[in-house]
């Protein structure tokens, strides 16, 4: 099923496992950002893994600034090797993003946003945060009935 940019800003948006998903959603949610050609659309958790790890090394030999590239990889590293994944490509300029999900656009694995050696990353303005009914999470408190005293 094809994704649009809103919604994998939005799902990024809501992915707390990646630090740096804000700048990575204002990315993807730029005028100037679309998608590029993707020659590997299909891929595995496992073959993330190796292609990423090595693009590590290399970011750091060639000097080049990344987002998001450690979640990514600590993603990666929890997943079954056989784990299928899809990846999108977009691109703004000498910047790209690349992004892994679980095929639906909504679960996101991880992005990594990326220019040429020695090249800033751009500025962005964040993107709005989702607006909806935000979720509790369950309160880390527990009861203590012993600490209680009796009246």
């Amino acid at each position: 099923m094809p994704v649009n940019k809103r919604q994998l800003a939005g799902a990024l948006l809501t992915a707390s496992h990646i630090a740096e998903r804000d700048r990575l959603a204002a990315f993807i949610g730029d005028e100037m950002t679309a998608f590029a050609a993707n020659p590997f659309p299909s891929t595995t958790a496992g073959a993330a893994r190796q292609r990423w790890g090595m693009r590590e090394i290399e970011f750091r030999a060639m000097d080049i600034a990344a987002a998001g590239l450690s979640c990514l990889l600590a993603a990666l590293a929890r997943l079954p090797t056989s784990e299928p994944l899809c990846q999108e490509i977009l691109r703004a300029g000498t910047h790209s993003l690349y992004l892994l999900h679980y095929g639906d656009g909504c679960r996101i694995v991880g992005a990594v946003l990326h220019g040429k050696p020695r090249q800033e990353l751009p500025q962005l303005r964040p993107l709005p945060k989702p607006r909806g009914r935000p979720r509790r999470l369950p309160s880390t408190q527990q009861l203590d009935l012993f600490g209680m005293q009796s009246a």
